[in-house]
């Protein structure tokens, strides 16, 4: 038993102080204890560990241990973000999108595309597609999302689908070579001690607004079929932030109605409005 507790005590002592305190704080929030929490990371965000200011922006966002406050939300953020947490700065932009802020949340998507991260790269490849916010570029656009669809992203396949039949084969090839050379000259990510963050407050959880939003198209999205027509508007109540705008549809489809959303201006934009609502069931149909 000695012999177990010294290397018990060994191996966490290798752990540097501030992940074990990130890491008890995450217990902590995962007991549902978010006072205690909050009340690990602050000291830590304060010395400038990302972790720690990433999980306090969260905490501020969702008004969980602390009163809801977007102001220090932002702050923590940008704070974890600046130090290269590539998570902080893909919540970041997809907030301020959400607020309003498009050139804002466009810089830090990009920032966080350039660190890898697939929905980032998603969403700035359709914007740059679409020239929304930014100029348009379908090169880069096609090397941003084939960079989103190499890692797996559903809703990225399904765009690089429709951008390979949308685009001339010679853009395609240029749009590859690109997505090649971004991931050769990226840079090793700097070691930090990094812990999970809860699941609760992952980043994915949060639902920016579609990047392309259009008041016109032939697309929806469709959120589920339910027994009652009630249950769809309750959704639609919880999301109606989250979509730009759009309005909702309640198509009859024999004993359940069908919740669908929308326009959108192609499948690609409405795989990109799907892929920005995280865990969200949902997928592109046609418009009928």
């Amino acid at each position: 038993m000695k012999f177990h507790s010294a290397a018990a005590a060994l191996a966490l002592l290798a752990v540097p102080a501030a992940a074990q305190s990130v890491r008890a704080g995450i217990e902590a929030w995962q007991k549902g204890d978010h006072v205690a929490a909050v009340a690990a990371w602050t000291p830590l965000a304060a010395k400038g560990d990302a972790d720690a200011a990433f999980n306090l922006g969260q905490a501020y966002r969702l008004g969980k241990g602390v009163p809801i406050d977007l102001a220090k939300a932002h702050q923590y953020l940008e704070q974890a973000g600046r130090k290269g947490h590539v998570d902080a700065a893909a919540t970041l932009g997809i907030l301020l999108f959400q607020g309003g802020n498009r050139t804002g949340g466009l810089r830090w998507i990009k920032v966080a595309a350039e660190g890898g991260e697939p929905r980032s790269l998603l969403l700035y490849g359709v914007a740059l597609y679409n020239g929304d916010g930014i100029a348009a570029d379908p090169v880069s656009a096609y090397a941003y999302v084939s960079r989103a669809a190499a890692q797996g992203l559903p809703s990225a396949r399904d765009t690089l689908a429709d951008l390979d039949a949308a685009m001339p084969h010679e853009q395609r090839v240029k749009g590859l070579a690109m997505a090649k050379t971004m991931v050769a000259a990226r840079q090793p990510t700097p070691p930090v001690a990094r812990t999970a963050s809860p699941a609760e407050i992952a980043p994915q959880k949060i639902a920016p607004s579609s990047p392309a939003p259009l008041a016109s198209g032939s697309w929806r999205i469709q959120l589920g079929a339910f027994g009652q027509r009630a249950t769809a508007e309750a959704l639609f109540a919880k999301i109606r932030g989250k979509v730009g705008g759009r309005q909702a549809f309640y198509v009859p489809a024999g004993k359940v109605v069908r919740l669908q959303v929308g326009p959108y201006s192609s499948r690609a934009a409405a795989a990109a409005a799907c892929a920005a609502l995280g865990g969200q069931a949902c997928f592109a149909v046609a418009a009928r």
